[in-house]
């Protein structure tokens, strides 16, 4: 490394830093998805949260909202070209704070022609009431069409029953054959 890159990767830190505390960002990851990095953030989380005084059910709502992401990077995200493939998803994970709310965000490459499923699925997720969010939940558990790596959407129902916010997303082209999926999840930090 030159000295001019040096200096050039110096800034990018310091500018990813400026962006990050803009951002309120107090947790950014970007990597595998293994179990023993899911329990490594809820607890940082958890020592970050008890400095805040949050309420126990927010926290709650928080930690099971980071599961429930990690856990989707974990089985579902696809390889990016010809890295090499292991049994856990790679992504991005992030958790923010505001003076109303967190947010939770994933990221991670999905295969183009999942796009148009997951997207009808999720618009579906965010357009239904308290009571169809729980029917669908319950028709899900008793005829849902599993994936291969065992997911019919109950992660992202669950996460909508309980904040009560609804999921935003996007697909970033990435080339032909895949996509960058972005998921943000919000968890007001008001009491309900």
């Amino acid at each position: 490394m030159t000295g001019k890159d040096k200096i050039e990767s110096l800034e990018f830190v310091y500018n990813f830093y400026l962006k990050m505390k803009d951002s309120n960002v107090s947790l950014a990851y970007e990597g595998e998805i293994t179990h023993q990095i899911t329990k490594a953030f809820t607890s940082l989380t958890e020592s970050n949260m008890a400095n805040d005084e949050d309420y126990s059910s927010v926290q709650r709502k928080v930690f099971h909202v980071m599961v429930e992401c990690l856990q989707n990077i974990s089985k579902h995200a696809e390889p990016i070209g010809n890295l090499p493939v292991s049994k856990d998803g790679r992504g991005i994970f992030m958790i923010s704070k505001s003076e109303d709310e967190y947010n939770v965000t994933t990221g991670n490459v999905v295969s183009n022609d999942k796009i148009e499923e997951l997207s009808e699925m999720l618009d579906n997720i965010n357009s239904l009431d308290k009571m169809g969010l729980k029917q669908l939940y319950k028709q899900q558990i008793r005829e849902g069409r599993l994936s291969p790596k065992g997911g019919a959407g109950l992660g992202f129902i669950d996460i909508v029953r309980k904040t009560g916010e609804k999921l935003v997303f996007d697909f970033l082209s990435i080339n032909e054959d895949q996509s960058f999926f972005i998921l943000i999840s919000t968890i007001s930090r008001k009491q309900r």
